[in-house]
């Protein structure tokens, strides 16, 4: 694995595993973002997507007090003064405007707001602590929510997401709900989060990568088409992918890399 490059809102590392992970650093300000870390993320998901080595991400965040609380308000991001050139973060922060689809493993703590659904939304696999918090801030503070709910519908449906969007700041979504409504797949205590979350990643990039790529993106990308229109697309990914993987499971066995066979939970 090649050094680690240097970000200052975020740390970047690699395993020899072949996963790669992205820690949120700002702590002090509970991991809020600011535009320095949307372009310093934008950079570290290019990084993932060119690393032939990295095969599955844990994203995660430094601090118990909390994941991340959205948009840094006390700090200017930075819009031009062309209203049509007004950017969307969140296609900084996100890995699929990134085109990234290698498999994204988010682990939540604390409190985790606002635009920290940017983040949730474009992960593949989404785990949380027991004192995960998840709620939507905007409508409290006079903010249209428009923008983070529409990726977050499509993970927990749109009666959920309403509520949510709606009730603000009142609408505090435990762990155990989250479990509920899936927008989480799995809780565990908090000093087990950041272990789990590695360990389900390493299980991601042990597998051939070809094939986990392409799983992602055509289900991903389903997600923008009609039923048939998606079929149809999935179909030219098989044929494209499947050969690819099936010579990667020829050369090193079913499973792993190295030709091992995966654990079975």
């Amino acid at each position: 694995m090649s050094s680690p490059p240097e970000f200052s809102t975020i740390r970047y590392e690699t395993s020899s595993d072949h996963v790669a992970t992205i820690t949120l650093n700002r702590p002090e300000v509970l991991n809020a973002f600011d535009r320095q870390m949307c372009e310093e993320m934008r950079s570290v998901w290019h990084l993932v997507k060119s690393d032939s080595e990295v095969h599955a991400v844990v994203l995660r965040a430094e601090g118990d007090r909390a994941f991340c609380a959205g948009l840094d308000i006390k700090q200017t991001y930075g819009q031009p003064d062309d209203v049509w050139n007004h950017e969307d973060p969140g296609e900084l922060l996100s890995p699929k405007w990134q085109k990234v689809w290698k498999p994204v493993v988010c682990a939540v703590q604390g409190i985790c707001t606002a635009g920290a659904f940017y983040f949730l939304n474009e992960s593949d696999i989404v785990i949380c602590s027991t004192d995960a918090t998840f709620f939507d801030s905007h409508v409290t503070y006079g903010m249209v929510s428009a923008l983070e709910p529409v990726g977050l519908m499509r993970r927990i449906g749109l009666a959920e997401t309403l509520r949510m969007a709606l009730r603000g700041n009142s609408e505090r979504v435990t762990a155990d709900t989250a479990l509920r409504i899936s927008l989480v797949t799995e809780v565990v205590e908090r000093s087990a989060l950041w272990p789990r979350a590695h360990e389900l990643a390493a299980e991601l990039a042990a597998l051939p990568s070809a094939a986990t790529q392409g799983t992602v993106r055509a289900i991903w990308e389903s997600l923008d088409r009609p039923y048939r229109a998606a079929m149809e697309q999935g179909l030219i990914y098989t044929r494209l992918g499947n050969p690819i993987g099936i010579a990667e499971v020829a050369q090193n066995g079913p499973g792993r890399p190295d030709g091992s066979a995966p654990s079975l939970r």
